[in-house]
């Protein structure tokens, strides 16, 4: 048995819808899909999570939302539509956006949890309705239903163990598909909440595991995860095999056709994830599978960059001598809640990498004040700039010369590091440069690796 997960463009109109179906059903063994909310249909076109969120924002204004719930509606009528299904059809659906502002919610972001949760929740109603439609008998299965619970924050959920206790009790009768919904389950007190960025996609995992798939066709719409950004890297190569933890440190430093956290699930059921092309899908797309019995076809899989991170840079003389130095660091972190990414150091330095994303300039202020008057070091600065580019490959394992390659290819560039680490795994290095520096960082490496003639498997 397969789990198939479609992405949002690959369910944003009935076309779409229709490309979709040929796919589920030229293959047997595809019982279970996961939909998406559906996505744009052209450029300008808005996605229907981004309408539910003004639907909700226009909720907790108390302002009236009848036309944006009507546009709402408009996107999957038109997929029914699109396939000449009949208007009673669709009341279950309507009825379930209208009475969307009636919800019990705890709070606000219960309430917004719930509105955004709808966009893949009727999306999975519609397919199973569509499917009966053309004669392939399937069946809606909401996550109620499957009993996929979760903790967390409404908007930031983490799948609870009890789920793969209940999914392994699913009645999946041989006669039909069962259409999910990805994106949400529900708390113990039975309130939904979503999970965090690629939310489908973890659905999709959770799944896999707990119904013990052979594997997780995930469709998206590239053709295969290449070993560079396409943006960044003309025509790069496509990688046929990879790893989980590949994939997990890839993703890590901007691989964003699937999200690292939405492997986790398959990791822990050692379910091999298969990322596929809608459009495409004669194309055998990228395999990702567990570390035993992996056969090397390379040294280096792929090499990215993100340039999201900033950095705090502190010089003192004999900082090494000091006892619980960088404990006190970490304390004034913990009081600004505040996580770091890495933490390189010498003796008399130490460079606090952070995530951006997670910063606002008045919290770095207040760091940076407090570790100044601290320590009172020699040297206090903040490095907003900041990039990091992974270089991955279970080929590194053990190899000599690696890093004098990268900084090899990536002096002749006349770029600058400013931070060198390889992972305790010993399959990625992980440099830091300058922003505006990281694309060209990249291209030097991906040339030294993939179009050199010295490259290692020539």
């Amino acid at each position: 048995m397969k789990v198939v997960k479609f992405g949002g463009s690959s369910l944003a109109d009935g076309q779409s819808f229709q490309q979709a179906i040929k796919i589920i059903t030229a293959d047997p063994e595809r019982w279970v899909i996961v939909t998406s909310a559906p996505g744009k249909r052209h450029d300008g076109d808005t996605k229907v999570t981004d309408l539910l969120i003004e639907y909700a924002n226009q909720t907790l204004r108390h302002e009236d939302t009848s036309s944006i719930c009507q546009t709402i509606l408009q996107r999957y009528q038109a997929i029914a539509d699109y396939f000449g299904v009949e208007k009673s059809a669709l009341q279950p659906i309507e009825d379930a956006l209208v009475n969307l502002p009636n919800g019990d919610y705890p709070d606000k972001n219960y309430l917004m949890a719930a509105f955004k949760a709808h966009g893949e929740r009727l999306n999975a109603r519609l397919m199973a309705v569509v499917l009966n439609h053309l004669g392939y008998k399937s069946r809606f299965v909401d996550p109620s239903e499957a009993g996929i619970i979760v903790s967390g924050t409404p908007n930031n959920a983490t799948v609870l163990p009890i789920t793969y206790d209940n999914l392994a009790k699913l009645k999946i009768n041989d006669d039909e598909r069962l259409v999910f919904p990805g994106f949400f389950g529900f708390t113990p007190t039975k309130h939904i909440a979503t999970f965090s960025r690629g939310g489908s996609d973890i659905t999709g995992a959770i799944l896999a595991r707990g119904l013990k798939a052979r594997v997780y066709e995930n469709f998206t719409d590239v053709d295969a995860i290449f070993a560079a950004n396409p943006n960044v890297v003309k025509n790069p190569v496509p990688i046929k095999r990879m790893t989980y933890r590949e994939m997990r440190e890839l993703s890590y430093a901007g691989f964003s056709v699937f999200h690292d956290e939405a492997l986790i699930p398959a990791i822990e059921g050692q379910i091999p994830v298969n990322v596929r092309n809608t459009k495409n899908p004669s194309a055998p797309g990228t395999m990702i599978v567990p570390e035993n019995g992996f056969k090397i076809a390379s040294m280096v899989t792929g090499v990215t960059c993100a340039k999201h991170f900033a950095g705090l840079y502190l010089h003192k003389y004999l900082m090494n001598k000091e006892l619980g130095f960088s404990l006190q660091i970490l304390e004034i972190l913990k009081k600004y809640h505040v996580s770091y990414e890495h933490m390189p150091s010498g003796i008399d330095d130490i460079t606090i990498i952070f995530d951006r994303d997670q910063l606002t300039d008045v919290k770095v202020d207040r760091i940076c004040n407090e570790i100044q008057e601290k320590f009172d070091p020699d040297t206090l600065r903040w490095i907003d700039d900041y990039a990091i580019t992974m270089v991955v490959g279970e080929g590194m394992n053990h190899q000599v010369g690696v890093m004098a390659r990268i900084a090899h290819a990536v002096a002749k560039h006349h770029l600058s590091l400013t931070m060198v680490n390889q992972g305790a795994s010993q399959i990625s290095i992980m440099i830091g440069t300058k922003g505006e520096d990281a694309d060209e960082a990249v291209r030097a490496i991906y040339d030294e690796f993939f179009n050199s003639q010295e490259k290692e498997n020539d």
